[in-house]
């Protein structure tokens, strides 16, 4: 499916960064070394190494790490990227000054497998970053999963992220203009946690 739809014409979700990420930018270590998670065609990305961060990134889909490598290149940057599952893909320990989520939406077995290596492979004092679609999501036809399997509780994304230091985790609702496949009012949850 994914292949599928980064081939289409232009960039599914858009070239411009999410908004929450923009808006969490500045609790992110300047020149830090940063994990993008499912990212894509590479619009976080691109944001974060025009602003200095060294960039990888991690997808299922070669298709749209070939877009993201293109835009960075377009944009004289550099970004490294993997073509992995996320079930099966290991976070290197101690390794990121940051970690983004930015609607990586998975089955729950391999979020609570993804979740659970988030404190091991990030840095002290490095950051994560998530936003995704929560359960109400379903009430709105304006973009993510249509199973409610595959959205996101709470709850549960802060029992998985333990011990992480909660700065930031709510649920709430918010207009997203991210391509042709996000668009329009939408019930998300933000996190920004810390490992101490």
């Amino acid at each position: 499916m994914w292949d599928q739809r980064y081939a289409e014409e232009g960039f599914a979700y858009g070239t411009k960064p999410n908004d929450f990420l923009k808006e969490s930018t500045d609790k992110l270590l300047p020149g830090g070394k940063i994990l993008c998670l499912a990212e894509g065609e590479g619009r976080n990305a691109v944001y974060l190494a025009e602003r200095g961060f060294t960039v990888s990134c991690v997808d299922l889909s070669p298709v749209g790490l070939d877009k993201a490598a293109a835009l960075a290149q377009s944009r004289s940057l550099s970004i490294q990227t993997f073509v992995a599952d996320l079930k099966d893909y290991q976070i290197a320990a101690n390794s990121y000054d940051a970690i983004i989520s930015i609607f990586c939406h998975l089955p729950p077995s391999i979020q609570e497998h993804v979740h659970g290596q988030i404190h091991k492979g990030l840095r002290p004092g490095g950051v994560y970053v998530l936003e995704g679609y929560s359960k109400q999501q379903l009430y709105y036809n304006t973009g993510g999963p249509r199973k409610t399997e595959m959205l996101m509780d709470l709850d549960s994304v802060q029992r998985e992220l333990e011990p992480l230091y909660f700065q930031h985790a709510i649920e709430r609702e918010r207009i997203i203009r991210e391509g042709k496949y996000h668009n329009g009012k939408g019930a998300v949850i933000q996190i920004i946690a810390i490992k101490k």
